[in-house]
């Protein structure tokens, strides 16, 4: 009887040669010519993730929604198309997964109000009024009392004038509703820019003219910021498809996609219409 290897052992399987996304960003990066210090002041990427996502580590993303978006701007930073990353990323994280609803997904950040405390100060205060007032009214109303019983002992009490003609009480305007553009009133000497996340938290990144960093952080749903310069305001969004955009007063009606991330400049001057 021999022994030998047998024929599964001589089997061969294919191996997967592709790169890794970190790799792929890696290498493209070095190809560039490009060091992670300009790759993250070109997309605005901060420089942790950038490294992060370079050895695969996509934890430091802030979710599915954020690495892809990271992933496609540092491939288009380096030349890559981002788009068989973003398929590669999918198939490695269960795939691209359904919307959900978003009022399940903050239930939990909800702050709940801290029951009031009685307010005793208060409560003596109105329990003094209330006897002073009820003093008060017995007073005056006995004094009515005597001079009736006067009036009737001497005779009887002159009739009230008849009114002449009955005041009719005009009807009351209802006040105007504010309108959009009231509402948005802004200086004209300014750049103001203003932004509110309506559908889903967004990351956002806003600089004046002269670099100067007026925000860097998460946009919760239902929050709003509002950002001024006297030249220029450069924005930077992480979820643009949740941000309503106001600039100098005025509605934009760009729509952008959920998970795109948009770099934007406004001036005086913009938006031309809107």
């Amino acid at each position: 009887m021999s022994i030998g290897n047998s024929p599964e052992d001589d089997r061969t399987f294919p191996a997967d040669d592709r790169d890794s996304i970190g790799r792929a960003l890696q290498q493209a990066r070095i190809a560039a010519g490009l060091t992670v210090e300009e790759v993250s002041a070109s997309t605005r990427v901060r420089i942790p993730i950038v490294h992060a996502i370079e050895e695969d580590d996509f934890s430091r993303c802030g979710g599915d929604v954020y690495a892809r978006g990271h992933i496609r701007t540092l491939a288009r930073a380096v030349g890559l198309d981002p788009a068989p990353l973003i398929e590669q990323y999918d198939a490695e994280h269960g795939g691209r997964p359904a919307p959900t609803p978003a009022a399940p997904l903050f239930e939990a950040e909800r702050i709940r109000p801290e029951p009031r405390r009685p307010n005793w100060t208060a409560a003596m205060v109105a329990a003094i009024v209330a006897v002073v007032g009820f003093v008060g009214y017995t007073m005056f109303n006995g004094n009515d009392t005597t001079a009736g019983t006067t009036v009737a002992d001497g005779g009887p009490a002159p009739a009230p004038e008849k009114a002449t003609s009955a005041a009719k009480p005009k009807p009351v305007k209802p006040a105007p509703k504010p309108t959009e553009s009231a509402i948005a009133a802004v200086p004209q000497d300014k750049v103001t820019v203003k932004l509110s996340a309506i559908d889903d938290k967004s990351w956002i990144s806003a600089k004046a003219h002269d670099g100067k960093l007026l925000f860097d952080g998460l946009l919760l749903k239902g929050e709003s910021k509002t950002f001024q310069d006297d030249e220029r305001v450069d924005l930077v969004l992480g979820n643009a498809g949740a941000i309503e955009l106001y600039v100098n007063g005025k509605k934009l009606e760009d729509k952008f996609e959920s998970g795109q991330v948009e770099r934007l400049s406004y001036t005086k001057g913009d938006p031309e219409a809107g």
